[in-house]
């Protein structure tokens, strides 16, 4: 007898058909409901394995999310008088007592100790990665090695104690403990480079990124005199430029061949901070010698990465600027940098720099990361933001210091609901 509920499914009914596919799913022949097209497999594979692969990992990233400053623990914060009242607000957050061990409190010792505990929750997760994800981590204190190479660079080159510049390295990028113990033995000498070349710039994770660099600069280096040379020759800063932009180039490329969500969001973070690179790059230019017409479109223009929104065809116009106006006309074919730049030429109204403003469109898109899932953003944006809340902490603290209690509230809050961007 045919049945008369139209959804029933009771095997052997005649108003319903079924038929047993390969994967367990059944499929109505009276309805003839085609079935959503199936993820490629590839992707199935991705979304499944992840939860098997990186689910801890993520909770966790996820749970310290939590711990992040809020709008309220701001409010607090500024209306401290003095540090002991600030060390006060921050035992009833996710700080807890992480100054309970000093006797007086700084601006120094907050950063020193809001930095330490940042690093020991990252190493946390670093010590439950597997691959990629643990490849991708390295990759996140890469820039941090190329800081702390720069560093001793400076000292080695210039003579200055190198014990006191290994203190002020930041953790993430610290090496191998045989490695920071040889760098004070240098000597200034060209055996002493030959030395530094082998033990810091080839050993080191980032030690690719400077032997191509001294390729680029010099065709052959057939000695460590020939090193030394470029390495004293080529500004520091330019030297950094370029180990940044080999990095970020890396960087997105390995995010690309992760793929999924990770290729997506990281390509977005690492394009627009290759874009800011690019601009104040050029920015900075004026009255160098960078900004010479022999030298815009060839030493300036290899400072550019080769990726980025404004890659290639706004890479190419910011290589023939000269002045700020002609700046000002590159980026305004880009409505994001357009905004960014009507800052910067508002600055003595507004009193908002620049930078503040690459600072803001930064800490937008890191938050956004953690609206989606199943994707490494998420542990960069984490850093990135954790960064910028440690720079709002000794912002805040140098301004009670100070008594510039005007000034105060200047600083780029995360996961704010008052930010102007959720407010519009």
């Amino acid at each position: 007898r045919r049945c008369s509920k139209r959804d029933c499914i009771k095997i052997g009914c005649k108003c319903f058909k079924l038929s047993f596919k390969r994967f367990g799913v059944f499929k109505s022949a009276r309805l003839g409901a085609p079935r959503a097209p199936r993820p490629p497999a590839d992707t199935m594979a991705n979304l499944c394995l992840h939860n098997r692969d990186h689910g801890m990992t993520e909770a966790l990233c996820r749970g310290f999310r939590t711990g992040f400053l809020s709008d309220t623990d701001y409010h607090h914060l500024t209306q401290c008088e003095s540090l002991e009242d600030v060390k006060m607000n921050l035992a009833e957050t996710d700080y807890d007592a992480f100054l309970a061990n000093e006797a007086s409190v700084s601006p120094a010792v907050i950063l020193e100790c809001a930095t330490k505990k940042m690093v020991a929750e990252f190493q946390f997760l670093c010590a439950q990665a597997v691959e990629p994800l643990a490849t991708f981590l390295d990759y996140v204190t890469f820039e941090y090695m190329i800081d702390n190479v720069m560093l001793l660079l400076k000292g080695t080159i210039s003579g200055r104690d190198v014990g006191e510049l290994i203190e002020q390295c930041h953790p993430l990028g610290m090496f191998r403990d045989s490695t920071m113990r040889s760098i004070p033995t240098f000597e200034n000498s060209p055996k002493g480079y030959a030395d530094l070349y082998q033990t810091v710039l080839v050993d080191t994770p980032v030690g690719p990124y400077f032997s191509r660099f001294l390729q680029e600069s010099s065709e052959k280096l057939t000695s460590a005199a020939e090193v030394r040379n470029v390495l004293e020759e080529v500004e520091m800063e330019i030297i950094k430029h370029s180990l940044m932009k080999l990095y970020l180039e890396d960087f997105y490329y390995f995010c690309c061949s992760v793929g999924g969500d990770t290729a997506e969001i990281m390509g977005e973070i690492l394009k627009a901070r290759a874009d800011q690179r690019a601009i104040n790059i050029t920015l900075n230019s004026f009255g160098t010698p960078l900004n010479e017409p022999s030298m815009r479109s060839t030493d300036r223009k290899r400072l550019y990465p080769s990726i980025g929104f404004l890659y290639p065809a706004g890479t190419e116009k910011l290589a023939d600027v000269a002045d700020e106006g002609q700046l000002g006309a590159a980026v305004s074919h880009f409505p994001v940098y357009r905004e960014i730049w009507a800052v910067h030429q508002n600055e003595s109204v507004d009193d908002r720099s620049i930078d503040d403003a690459f600072y803001e469109r930064e800490v937008q898109m890191l938050e956004l990361a953690f609206e989606g899932q199943m994707h490494f953003g998420i542990y960069y944006a984490y850093v990135k933001l954790k960064e910028q809340e440690i720079r709002n902490l000794v912002w805040i603290s140098e301004c009670i210091v100070q008594q510039q209690k005007d000034e105060i509230n200047k600083f780029v809050p995360c996961f704010s609901s008052t930010a102007p961007w959720r407010a519009s």
